[in-house]
């Protein structure tokens, strides 16, 4: 804990990331302007948002630095509604038929209608809270390392995780696509039904998402990976638990008509690109200080 009370005067792997991501979309919402609602808005939560960072790093004490360890939660958070509003107005098509072709091609059906020989109320209400437990679950790990006071630990997983979700957010401006549960509305003979938490839990989903273009690569697939193969680092009961929960969200995500299967595969290989390259990136990024694997 000593190291609360040094200096922050360097900037942390994450910080570069977040500074970097934050440049990046700062140019694209001052080149597409025009299109953008309040566009000079977000360029100055932007500023704001990086200055914030660049603040915290220069200050010592117990609050910068507890906020330098977990202010990439609502960053990332934030930056993924902001795709909502970027993403229109930088695209102007849809992958999903591209998307839906692809699946049907490797299939011979679309799996969100060929899953319906399956569906149940029990089963739909079982996979829409996994679905639904996504984050709490890759925060959990966070939460575990934190806990047992391994703050190096805590910084890589923060920047495999912010990593994570940046790479997907790019992945969306890319290829954006809604998802099978709109492009094939009309296909699905029945309708899903859960038992008592199915509705409200989809509900307070769409609002979060519906909007979104947020299909190409399957986040939930990458981050869920990601915290499985983090998770042991606590120990190796919770990597089979986690193993056992990665595989139902994956599950989940075409049951439940989230996602194409091809969006499964690009979040599953993009897991794995992250799992062997972040290691290398963050150490690039970090010097000598935060070497991956130092307790």
């Amino acid at each position: 804990m000593a190291e609360v009370l040094s200096p922050g005067e360097r900037l942390w792997a994450v910080d570069k990331l977040i500074l970097t991501y934050l440049a990046f979309t700062g140019l694209l919402i001052a080149f597409f302007g025009n299109r953008l609602p309040n566009s000079k808005e977000l360029l100055a939560l932007h500023l704001a948002g990086a200055a914030l960072i660049v603040l915290a790093a220069r200050r010592k004490g117990r609050a910068s630095w507890i906020f330098r360890h977990w202010y990439p939660l609502p960053y990332v958070a934030s930056l993924y509604k902001e795709m909502a509003i970027l993403i229109p107005a930088v695209r102007h098509t849809s992958a999903d038929q591209w998307l839906a072709r692809l699946d049907f091609r490797i299939w011979g059906a679309n799996p969100t209608v060929w899953l319906e020989r399956i569906q149940s109320r029990p089963l739909t209400e079982f996979l829409q809270l996994v679905y639904t437990l996504f984050v709490p679950v890759v925060l959990l790990i966070a939460w575990l390392i934190w806990k047992r006071g391994r703050y190096v630990e805590f910084r890589y997983y923060a920047f495999l995780i912010a990593l994570g979700f940046l790479a997907s957010y790019i992945g969306y401006l890319l290829v954006p696509a809604r998802g099978p549960r709109f492009l094939l509305r009309d296909l699905q003979h029945t309708p899903l039904r859960g038992l008592w938490l199915f509705s409200g839990m989809q509900t307070a989903l769409d609002r979060l998402e519906s909007a979104h273009y947020d299909c190409f690569p399957s986040g939930h697939t990458e981050l869920t990976i990601l915290a499985w193969w983090s998770s042991q680092q606590i120990s190796s009961r919770l990597f089979w638990v986690y193993f056992s929960y990665t595989l139902g969200i994956i599950f989940a995500t075409v049951y439940l008509r989230y996602h194409y299967t091809i969006d499964l595969l690009a979040g599953a290989l993009l897991a794995l690109v992250l799992v062997i390259g972040a290691p290398a990136i963050y150490q690039k990024l970090s010097g000598e200080r935060d070497r991956v694997g130092r307790n």
